[in-house]
């Protein structure tokens, strides 16, 4: 897969911080010495973990180097390490386990979820907390079209099965199963955010920055164009103007904070 562009994926930073600042928000830690933000992108859910755990020792994880870059520009005192989240495991020299394994908005680009997860949880010190946020949009209008789009002619031959790198994720009661038996206590929820948007144009270009990498990435030229054109198409019959004038996209995100036993 291309690397990742962190300047497209800024472009609505606002919103895609929510999520990030709403998980923190439920994290049941007055302290932390030792965190890591896996799937860290351009630092923006890292620099929220900077400003809760002052002092702490923090790390951001990610595969892309372009997103490490930008997050090593906006926080240059913090550790930022290329890595793969599937085979990811804690410094084994570390003086201590994290505290807090943080992922937001990443997990759903990894497979294997009942293996990663209770992995992730067991890399935990005594008391540590796993707070993982996905987008949980598979079934929304956006993502349908898009895998409908790219089923078609021109475009099918190219683009193969694009669909296969986004994890199919579990219902909120089987992450509720994986946890439960080593969990001292678990917090799960969905929510669906609003977000005005002036265009079908606008949504098209938030999710070139994530969920149409996939497809995008695999054409070229006019196969390109022609695609997103036709997917713009599709938006905005999907997403009728509301009285203002602006779409309103719903974006379902799944959360879970599971903190371990002391």
């Amino acid at each position: 897969m291309a690397d990742w562009n962190p300047d497209l994926y800024r472009r609505y930073e606002d919103e895609r911080t929510r999520p990030a600042r709403d998980l923190l928000a439920r994290v049941p830690l007055g302290h932390a010495a030792q965190a890591v933000d896996l799937g860290c992108g351009p630092g923006n859910s890292t620099e929220l973990l900077v400003q809760r755990f002052a002092g702490a020792q923090i790390a951001g994880i990610d595969n892309s180097e372009a997103m490490l870059e930008s997050a090593r520009r906006r926080l240059p005192e913090v550790r930022f390490d290329p890595g793969d989240i599937a085979s990811w495991a804690p410094d084994a020299t570390a003086d201590a386990a994290p505290d807090l394994i943080y992922a937001n908005a990443a997990l759903q680009w990894v497979p294997d979820h009942e293996t990663l997860i209770p992995r992730l949880f067991d890399a935990l010190g005594p008391g540590g907390v796993l707070a993982i946020q996905m987008p949980d949009n598979r079934q929304e209008p956006t993502h349908r079209l898009m895998r409908e789009v790219a089923a078609q002619a021109p475009w099918a031959a190219s683009i193969g099965d694009a669909d296969g790198v986004r994890t199919e994720l579990l219902d909120i009661g089987g992450y509720y199963d994986l946890l439960a038996p080593q969990a001292a206590q678990i917090d799960v929820w969905r929510t669906t955010y609003q977000h005005p948007m002036p265009s079908p144009a606008a949504i098209v270009e938030w999710l070139r920055g994530t969920g149409l990498r996939p497809f995008v990435e695999r054409l070229s030229g006019a196969l390109r164009d022609g695609y997103l054109a036709e997917y713009e198409r599709r938006v905005a019959q999907a997403y009728p103007p509301r009285t203002d004038g602006r779409l309103l996209l719903a974006f379902p995100r799944l959360f879970i904070v599971a903190q371990r036993k002391s």
